[in-house]
């Protein structure tokens, strides 16, 4: 689903292969899964093999391209990044290559027109499938903003042979589990074909649903928003709101209690040393942004009442700012007496490495003093045996 090529006038040109493969599939389904119920019933093994592949594709590209690739959200060891590198290639959605610089295009340029390949302000369908279906400006790439997968070697490898990988695991992942559990067309139509519908349309959501429905907690910058019921359909992604804003954590459901399987699976590999150098953003940024849309949100309700209660509302509003004042008053005590800890830290470890110094040196002075006071005993013995060689 790429773009290449921009036509000076009228509509951008059709992508073939994206249109293909995101019109294709839903109407090869539309046709071949009722005629295949007509004569056949889909056995238990072919619904749980939609469930248990969906799951796959889906975390191959929220915890592989997503964040493991596209944002380096935390480390993962090759076994992990090879198994991902599969799970994302059976997604059809691009290589990681092209998917992740066309997602740090997004991030850069969130809601600009002209320059986000899926703003949202362009309307559902465009940020939805639209974007894909035509070479649009915005979605040329020329891979400078991906230095570091451009150094990466399996990256690299599976750009290079997508076409034949995406064969691969489309045909011989679904026949494999179809032949494993005796139900090969089943199998394939339910785990290959509408599992992979589903898991396109799961990750759009979060390109258009994701932006445009949900609340905006910790920023309104930008048109992403926090939705509940969309982070369980998107593996986690549905807190987007949170996303935008501190891009680098591992997690999107940074609350204990939110949906996200695909922060618990970066966790859960990293108990077993399978996942290291998971980032998360302190929770003090967390709560500073929270309460700043929260002083935010207020100001912006008591404006609406303002025509009527102007007395009372400009009290209010006072009574706001002096409390944010407060608030960034208090934020900015915390951060010295942060920096005053650290440093105090620093204090006590550089007393301790003295303390440990002053002990070395009068552990080695006693046996310093040990070695001295043998060798002059032995100095001593050496004298008296001389003596007595005289003699004799």
């Amino acid at each position: 689903m790429s773009s290449e090529t921009i036509t000076p006038k009228g509509k951008a040109p059709i992508n073939w292969p994206g249109t293909i493969v995101l019109l294709g599939t839903p109407l090869a389904a539309l046709i071949l899964i009722p005629l295949y119920t007509y004569s056949h019933d889909f056995s238990v093994a072919a619904w749980v093999s939609f469930v248990l592949l969906l799951a796959m594709s889906s975390l191959g590209i929220t915890a592989g391209y997503h964040r493991l690739w596209a944002h380096r959200t935390y480390e993962a060891s090759l076994p992990v990044r090879i198994a991902l590198m599969i799970a994302g290639t059976f997604a059809i959605q691009n290589s990681i290559l092209y998917w992740s610089s066309g997602h740090r295009v997004h991030h850069r340029h969130v809601d600009d027109i002209e320059r986000d390949p899926y703003s949202a302000k362009k309307g559902f369908w465009y940020s939805h499938i639209g974007w894909m279906l035509r070479d649009y400006p915005s979605g040329e790439t020329d891979y400078k903003n991906v230095p570091d997968l451009l150094d990466d070697k399996l990256v690299m490898f599976q750009h290079n042979y997508y076409i034949p990988l995406v064969l691969l695991t489309n045909l011989g992942i679904p026949a494999l589990v179809g032949w494993a559990v005796g139900d090969l067309w089943g199998v394939m139509l339910l785990g290959g074909l509408l599992r992979l519908i589903a898991s396109h349309h799961v990750t759009f959501f979060i390109n258009s649903l994701c932006h445009m429905w949900g609340k905006r907690p910790y920023t309104d910058e930008n048109t992403a928003r926090d939705n509940f019921w969309l982070a369980i359909f998107t593996w986690g992604e549905g807190y987007h709101n949170y996303h935008h804003i501190f891009q680098y954590d591992y997690r999107n459901g940074v609350k204990w209690w939110q949906y996200d399987p695909t922060k618990w699976l970066i966790w859960s590999l990293s108990t077993v040393g399978l996942t290291k150098n998971l980032r998360r953003i302190p929770s003090f940024n967390i709560k500073r942004a929270e309460l700043a849309m929260k002083f935010k949100y207020a100001e912006k309700n008591l404006a609406i009442f303002g025509h009527n209660v102007n007395e009372d509302i400009a009290q209010m509003k006072l009574k706001i700012a002096d409390e944010y004042e407060t608030f960034t008053h208090t934020l900015n005590e915390w951060a010295k007496l942060r920096e005053q800890e650290l440093q105090a830290k620093k204090v006590a470890v550089a007393e301790r490495i003295h303390q440990m110094d002053i002990k070395l040196k009068q552990e080695f002075h006693a046996v310093e003093q040990n070695l001295i006071e043998q060798s002059q005993r032995v100095e001593l013995m050496l004298r008296s045996l001389r003596k007595e060689a005289k003699r004799i």
